[in-house]
């Protein structure tokens, strides 16, 4: 968990929120001491409307970087399908909560693949939900809109929520263990209440691609967050 362990801030550029069919070339502009990881939202047209891309589409894509892929499953019964996201190898994938009756069982076949094991849940899903499956976790993924809609605006609730899983992580002495990442709406104007919040990674979508400068806007959303919440120890 070395990207996390000393507490760091780090954001993860969601590619849905550029040009999917250019990006396997533009990929060498981003700067990998900038652009922590890479947000891969893959949607299956059930559990969430829409559709996206497969395990073949983010296996070409990692050949023309270095940048760790932050793999989000938004399917169902990914219990189906885990094997082919587990063979790429990513820096984490994360399944939701309300998509298995297998979560456990799921957290562990990925932590067990040397890969770190992410549980997400929809803003619907009371947080205390995971409290019996955040110790099979490496990552808590709160989701700040519903999942599946790219542009929604970012959910004021979420940063209750976000204190509430943090404070319990803490209660637990899993701190540095297990990261908080966020996933909707994140911009310069809310990341640092949502870094004050309890959250580490931040996933970012047209506040990270917006005037075609990534490299940019990660290290504006970087230092925004990093200085409110050092603003608070």
């Amino acid at each position: 968990m070395s990207k996390t362990s000393d507490n760091k801030i780090l954001v993860s550029p969601s590619i849905i929120a550029t040009d999917l069919s250019t990006l396997g070339s533009r990929l060498n502009e981003f700067d990998p001491e900038v652009i922590d990881l890479l947000h891969m939202d893959v949607m299956d047209g059930q559990f969430v409307p829409n559709m996206t891309f497969g395990p073949g589409y983010i296996r070409d894509l990692m050949s023309h970087t270095e940048i760790p892929f932050d793999i989000h499953l938004m399917i169902e019964t990914p219990e189906k399908s885990i094997d082919s996201f587990v063979a790429l190898n990513p820096w984490v994938i994360t399944i939701h909560y309300e998509t298995t009756h297998f979560p456990i069982r799921l957290l562990k076949l990925i932590r067990d693949a040397g890969i770190r094991a992410g549980i997400s849940l929809n803003p619907g899903t009371p947080v205390q939900a995971l409290y019996d499956i955040i110790p099979y976790a490496d990552m808590v993924l709160v989701m700040s809109v519903d999942p599946g809609f790219y542009g929604q605006a970012f959910l004021e609730t979420s940063y209750s929520r976000i204190r509430t899983l943090s404070g319990f992580i803490k209660e637990q002495g899993y701190l540095h263990d297990i990261p908080i990442q966020i996933d909707g709406g994140i911009s310069l104007q809310n990341i640092g209440e949502v870094a004050k919040s309890g959250a580490q990674i931040f996933v970012a979508g047209k506040s990270a691609f917006s005037g075609n400068n990534v490299n940019k806007n990660v290290l504006e959303l970087k230092e925004k967050a990093l200085l409110s919440r050092n603003n608070t120890l």
